[in-house]
């Protein structure tokens, strides 16, 4: 065979499948993959530098910034850790409320997951599919808290407000529908031949390198690695609910996607318990009008839709972080995107990209 020089391809950063604000440059032998290099920093707006300049409470609605698909999840990781910092207790009925949400946008998260990875393959009814059960979710959210996407809901002690009188008939609905939506969505995407030769077998990370890289959340479990912090170290009042961590064999995409689907039913099952067992009562403890935590530090994570969400902060008994780090699972999941494309094609990196499930904002906080 004649030797052939490599040559380089920028995919992004206004490529479909890398979302608009992230840059791969491949360095390819035909259209076979040498090397895949995230370049990051598109979308970068200083988040952490920002809260050094705002108060507690002001930083809150920065969270909802961060991964802006699943922003309650962010409002809830930050809460607890000031809340662990100043010792706050938060109301049994605020506890489940928390719960729900939660929950409900986790589900909305891989809704999104799973029609982005349709749409990047190739598929854009999944992507309709997705977006319309979606829709259901956000509007359970907007006529909570007057949002859809960034909800500054979750608080210091509690929640802003509680849920209005219709909100439970519509979520039972939704819950009633959804097992035969995700029927629909296995239909059409699961069973379909093209997909699953195109994720299965593909982008392999074995647990022990899943491991030493720090992955963490679905994709993780795709791996077979059993680490999910709900389960691990629960926080809020997860210890009282009955749910599975769905588990992959071989760290393929195919396990990627699969595990996120079996994860919007174990969701579902978790906010079905929730609504059983919520009891009435406030949904606000009482806090100091001026949040000032003691001197010190702490560390909070919580399960996220993409895997450990972490608060550090520091505190110097100021009215304003000294200093804050937020361990950011898509940042850190996007570690392993070169070693796990090397030898694979063009196409395959769209695959591993969309079951990876980055969101960019959180990667360029």
């Amino acid at each position: 065979m004649v030797k052939t020089e490599t040559y380089t391809l920028n995919m992004g950063p206004q490529h479909p499948s890398t979302h608009g604000v992230l840059q791969v440059v491949l360095e390819l032998d035909g259209e076979l993959v040498i090397q895949a290099i995230p370049h990051m920093g598109y979308l970068h707006r200083g988040i952490e530098k920002l809260a050094e300049s705002r108060t507690y409470t002001q930083f809150i609605p920065y969270t909802d910034r961060l991964d802006y698909v699943s922003s309650m999840g962010n409002n809830w990781g930050y809460c607890l850790a000031v809340e662990k910092l100043m010792g706050i207790t938060v109301p049994e009925r605020a506890e489940y409320l928390r719960i729900i949400m939660t929950e409900l946008n986790r589900m909305a998260s891989h809704l999104i997951f799973m029609g982005s990875l349709a749409i990047d393959l190739g598929a854009s009814t999944g992507m309709m599919f997705g977006f319309r059960a979606r829709e259901r979710i956000l509007d359970l959210f907007d006529m909570t808290c007057g949002a859809r996407q960034t909800y500054n809901y979750i608080r210091f002690g509690g929640v802003s407000v509680d849920i209005p009188p219709r909100f439970i008939p519509e979520l039972k609905r939704f819950l009633a529908d959804f097992p035969a939506m995700l029927v629909e969505y296995h239909e059409l995407l699961t069973g379909n031949e093209i997909l699953y030769h195109r994720l299965k077998g593909t982008g392999v990370i074995t647990a022990e390198r899943a491991l030493e890289i720090g992955l963490t959340g679905p994709a993780l479990r795709a791996s077979g690695v059993d680490y999910d912090i709900r389960k691990i170290e629960p926080y809020g009042i997860y210890d009282r609910f009955d749910f599975d961590v769905p588990l992959g064999k071989v760290g393929d995409c195919w396990d990627r996607y699969i595990g996120r689907m079996e994860e919007m039913k174990q969701s579902a099952r978790i906010v079905a318990q929730a609504l059983e067992q919520m009891p009435e009562g406030e949904v606000m403890t009482k806090i100091p009008k001026v949040i000032k935590p003691p001197v010190g530090d702490v560390y909070h994570s919580i399960e996220n839709p993409r895997g450990e969400l972490g608060f550090y902060i520091v505190s110097d008994g100021s009215t304003k972080p000294y200093r804050i780090h937020v361990r950011r699972p898509s940042f850190i999941n996007l570690q392993v995107l070169n070693e796990t494309c090397q030898g694979l094609l063009i196409g395959d990196v769209v695959a591993v990209l969309a079951t990876l499930d980055s969101l960019m904002g959180e990667v360029d906080c």
